[in-house]
């Protein structure tokens, strides 16, 4: 799965030490090159690495792990979260040559980096934070406060809803002409994975769903989401769409979807790239006849 399976040793060990940590930030320790939010790539299209001097004084730098026994750091630099957000598209144009660990690894890079820029306040009594734990942790500096806060992940259902062998996919406004995919929604307060994907799914395309059960998931570094897949069974064809959320919905065979994955181009639609859990769900589906 993109974005899972990172080969670093995230070395939660030596996270609540500060003196090993001190004792890892010496000449050896690489520093992963960031342009804000972006990863630096070389000519080949290869994550690049710096030593801590590079790191800007005023900045932070975030305790990645070990990776073949060298510390890795990760620059948190100043006023990182009032720099323009880089698009989606931009983001990929750099990510496209990574290799699958290197995307694993930047990905849990920029989540953490995206976090501490976006809480360096205390959401409990307003004060200003600072990084502890090698980056895993902000704690208050109001001593009378001193809350700590750690690193979030959104939890987002995604599904296939299945219904007499066809599967349920919608498109939203933005995605490329023909596309569609799994629908998919945050879970919300109080819910388990299994009403979320019931709920999201009435919301959207008015369908009661039963039987949910897990498939797979993954890391979604935008800006810090777990995406959950999940199969389900659809109680009827009929659809009400919710616009404001979708632009179509539609039933699709497996002959369709099937097409669409060999790239057909006289399918009546286009998948999500590899690099999305929902293409390896539509596989995966595909894989259970």
């Amino acid at each position: 799965m993109v974005f899972a399976g990172a080969p670093i040793d995230r070395a939660d060990h030596l996270r609540g030490n500060p003196e090993a940590l001190a004792a890892l930030m010496g000449p050896a320790a690489r520093l992963l090159r960031l342009d804000g939010l972006a990863p630096v790539t070389d000519e080949d299209g290869r994550l690049t690495w710096g030593t801590l001097a590079e790191a800007d004084p005023a900045g932070e730098l975030v305790f990645l792990g070990l990776l073949h026994g060298q510390a890795c750091f990760a620059p948190v630099a100043p006023g990182l979260a009032l720099q323009p957000t880089p698009s989606m598209m931009a983001l990929w144009q750099a990510m496209d040559r990574l290799t699958d660990p290197e995307l694993a690894l930047y990905g849990g890079a920029k989540m953490l980096v995206d976090w501490h820029a976006r809480h360096r306040f205390c959401a409990r009594c307003g004060h200003g934070t600072d990084l502890g734990k090698g980056g895993w942790q902000r704690t208050c500096r109001n001593p009378d406060c001193a809350a700590e806060h750690f690193p979030r992940v959104d939890p987002v259902t995604i599904m296939l809803v299945e219904h007499d062998g066809d599967l349920l996919l919608g498109r939203q406004p933005r995605f490329p002409p023909r596309s569609y995919s799994a629908l998919a929604g945050f879970v919300e307060p109080g819910e388990t994975i299994e009403e979320a994907v019931a709920r999201e799914v009435h919301e959207e395309a008015g369908v009661r769903v039963s039987g949910v059960r897990y498939v797979a998931s993954q890391p979604w570094p935008f800006p810090s989401s777990l995406m959950i897949g999940c199969h389900a069974r659809a109680q009827s064809r009929d659809l009400t769409i919710d616009t404001a959320e979708l632009e179509d919905a539609r039933w699709f065979t497996r002959a369709e979807i099937e097409a669409a994955l060999a790239g057909d181009r006289s399918a009546p639609l286009t998948v999500p790239p590899r690099r999305a859990i929902a293409h390896q769900l539509l596989v995966w589906w595909l894989q259970q006849a």
